[in-house]
């Protein structure tokens, strides 16, 4: 006990630190507060470890590296850029889509000045943030208008609060999706005022199902694609030319909820299963909502599309302000939208389309790449191969399709997969990587090409720590 209060008498003052050479360099170029909590971090922490019987050593200098690795981990920034060697393309934890650089330079190019965002140059007058969007989307997609709100969550909100508030919205019981963050149709409804009328099975729904609810209280006719999940087998669902044909016998509109938003034939590609905007469109449907940040590849947002008429009244709709897409997002969005008018271009320009539909063999020389400078830097501290493995959409896209792809396989020696997973995950920049059979796995689908020193940089620092 006596030595425990000798060594806690030994740690060295706030004040004593801060009046220091070092401290004085440190408070020339950081913010003070910054400086003090970090101090105090280390010293609290030193504390800690005397009351748990361990002897820290608490000179000033071996206290330095200490203070200076808070100060850094302090002043920066917690939202941060990493690599992404899952192989997960619209990663959902890891921000979705990665913006192209068209729609980085417009976002940039409106953030550092003012902008027109409501303002009509033509006029002189004030005008609506909507209005940047609606001719782009209407030459891609056909519709008669088009706005954006933050996201597709909200793009649904507004849409059956307009629309069906205090009403009834059918929907095929297979239908009843949840995403990610506990975002669930039936919730979504409840909040939004709407109805909620469930008709058919979970495997099984017919045109009969719907048409034996209709009544005078009944808004919209509600079909979701499933997006992030498969019902096979013993199934029947009724396609959406049937739906739109329904609501146009009974004077019912119809809605579509896409999720991802494909504005491009991925058939081409081999990708099967996802109904382009256009499609939707064209089968007649009044009112549309998808994301922004998944298969389209841009910001974050949620575009709503359809009738001219449904649209006005939307935007009439106070709900809408609260939801409304901000000027950054607006940018890349536009930006990210003009590429589509060129898809071959859109397609090797935007990260997300040059990721799911790239071929094979040029992964497979990214790996290669990968491998040999890691062999190079790495000697014979670890046990490496190239591997053929499965990538995956991901972001609640393309259920059930995974996409043929290559990865550096390494075992370390010395440490386990896991601790090297750990450290890559904590390094600068961070590596989130996938383990699997117990190797740690590099899948060169998601990892960019001028990324590749910078990972082979990381994974050298965390297998030499």
């Amino acid at each position: 006990m006596q030595a425990q209060q000798k060594l806690l008498s030994e740690i060295p003052q706030v004040d004593a630190i801060l009046k220091s050479p070092h401290g004085a360099m440190w408070l020339a170029v950081y913010p003070k507060k910054t400086v003090l909590k970090s101090i105090r971090d280390v010293l609290q922490q030193k504390r800690k470890d005397i009351l748990n019987s361990k002897t820290p050593e608490l000179s000033h200098d071996a206290l330095l590296p200490f203070i200076e690795s808070a100060i850094e981990a302090n002043s920066s920034c917690r939202l941060k850029p990493l690599i992404n060697a899952t192989g997960i393309i619209v990663h959902t934890n890891l921000g979705r889509s990665a913006l192209s650089t068209k729609a980085i330079e417009n976002m940039n190019c409106v953030a550092c000045s003012y902008s027109n965002l409501e303002y009509e140059l033509a006029g002189g007058k004030r005008g609506k943030r909507y209005s940047h969007l609606k001719d782009i989307i209407k030459e891609l997609t056909g519709a008669e208008d088009a706005i954006a709100v933050n996201n597709n969550a909200a793009a649904v909100l507004v849409c059956l609060n307009t629309f069906a508030k205090d009403r009834e919205v059918v929907v095929s019981r297979g239908e009843l999706v949840e995403i990610g963050g506990s975002f669930r149709i039936p919730e979504v409804m409840k909040a939004s005022g709407a109805i909620l009328r469930e008709v058919g099975a979970t495997n099984k729904t017919h045109l009969s199902d719907y048409e034996n609810v209709l009544c005078g209280n009944t808004a919209l006719l509600l079909k979701v694609h499933r997006s992030n999940y498969q019902v096979t087998g013993f199934t029947e669902e009724v396609p959406m030319e049937g739906l739109v044909k329904l609501g146009r016998e009974y004077t019912i509109p119809v809605m579509a909820d896409l999720g991802s938003g494909c504005m491009i034939d991925l058939e081409k590609y081999g990708i099967h299963g996802e109904p382009t905007v256009q499609s939707i469109v064209n089968a007649g449907v009044d009112i549309i909502t998808f994301s922004g940040d998944k298969l389209l590849g841009g910001p974050q947002a949620g575009i709503i599309l359809g009738r001219e008429k449904m649209i006005q009244k939307i935007q009439k709709n106070p709900l809408l302000r609260a939801v409304r897409i901000d000027k950054l997002s607006l940018a890349s969005l536009e930006a990210t939208l003009m590429q589509y008018l060129d898809e071959e271009k859109a397609v090797k320009d935007i990260p997300t389309l040059r990721m799911l539909t790239q071929p094979v063999d040029i992964i497979k020389k990214r790996a290669q790449r990968i491998y040999a400078s890691l062999k190079k830097n790495t000697g014979g501290m670890t046990k490496m191969e190239i591997i053929k493995d499965k990538s995956q959409a991901g972001g609640g896209s393309l259920p059930g399709a995974d996409f043929p792809t290559f990865a550096v396989s390494i075992r370390p020696s010395g440490i386990s997969v896991n601790e090297l997973e750990k450290r890559l995950r904590l390094g600068h920049p961070p590596v989130i990587a996938r383990i699997k059979e117990n190797a740690l796995l590099l899948d060169a689908r998601t990892v960019g090409d001028a990324e590749i020193k910078g990972l082979v940089h990381c994974v050298k620092t965390a297998i030499a720590a």
